[in-house]
């Protein structure tokens, strides 16, 4: 066999242990979740673990009950899809299609910037600019849910934005040029065209933006209020499942942390379930 042969036989070595290296990292930390997370939910109870309404392991007994946690979760990351989808959306097409070349060499690096600062950082920012901002003008004390969406909003933009604005381009500049040519103008050219072209590309963005908000744990912490109570309005606090875990894991044991590796398991179905409905979505998109 021939040295070239050999390099190449070698890298196909190393690229599948690179792939395998993947999988197994994947099936290992299923493995650990369900083996210490499922025993939890027995002895809690399953029904009373994922719709209860009481959090309180200090009690005598215990209340093990995550629903307030499933609740801010959700209710949290749709407030950011809410904000962040329709911006992300505009301005990918805008940079994209629309956007002079002095400008695009400023803003798309102000974009990457967004992706590389740490949650902590925009935890920091909206406990000293939202929080007081929202206090202000709505009342309360600031840190609630409707701050957390915003700064989650904030926070998932360069995602959407970088695999959408991708996805625009890719779109074969014939879709535009035939759009124009048949008399439409430059922005239902791209809006009614363009846009409808890329739109499985758009949905994966979406997708991994909604999948960074609902694990998103440091800057949730900071201006959510972190309440382990059922939410009462976007004016109140709320604790989400990552949250939870992350502010009691340290003191947790026994059966309390094994009820916090098992808010992880629901977690972790929960990014199951938004990837299974994005694969299924795709399917009939394309």
């Amino acid at each position: 066999m021939s040295r070239q042969k050999l390099i190449e036989k070698a890298m196909e070595i190393l690229f599948l242990i690179c792939a395998l290296t993947s999988i197994i990292a994947v099936l290992l930390i299923c493995i650990f979740l369900f083996a210490n997370g499922v025993p939890a939910m027995s002895k809690i109870g399953v029904f009373n673990f994922l719709l209860g309404t009481k959090w309180t392991p200090q009690d005598i007994p215990a209340s093990f009950g995550i629903f307030p946690m499933i609740l801010g979760s959700i209710y949290v990351t749709a407030g950011a899809i809410i904000i962040g989808v329709p911006i992300g959306i505009l301005t990918s097409v805008f940079m994209a299609k629309m956007c002079p070349k002095p400008l695009y060499k400023i803003l798309k690096p102000a974009v990457e910037l967004l992706a590389g600062i740490p949650s902590i950082v925009y935890g920091f920012f909206g406990l000293v600019l939202l929080v007081p901002l929202i206090r202000e003008t709505f009342g309360g004390k600031g840190t609630s849910m409707l701050t957390a969406s915003i700064l989650l909003g904030i926070m998932i933009l360069p995602t959407i934005i970088g695999v959408s604005e991708s996805s625009i381009r890719a779109v074969p500049d014939s879709y535009y040029e035939g759009a124009l040519a048949l008399g439409a103008t430059h922005e239902r050219a791209v809006f009614f065209t363009v846009l409808p072209a890329a739109k499985s590309g758009i949905l994966a963005g979406v997708v991994l933006g909604i999948g960074r908000a609902i694990g998103e744990t440091m800057a949730v912490i900071m201006v959510a209020g972190n309440q382990p109570r059922m939410p009462a309005g976007i004016l109140k606090g709320v604790r989400t499942m990552t949250a939870n875990i992350v502010i009691e894991m340290g003191y947790a044991a026994d059966l309390h942390r094994e009820a916090l590796i098992a808010t992880g398991v629901v977690l972790f179905v929960f990014i199951l379930i938004i990837n299974l409905a994005f694969s299924l979505l795709k399917r009939k998109v394309d």
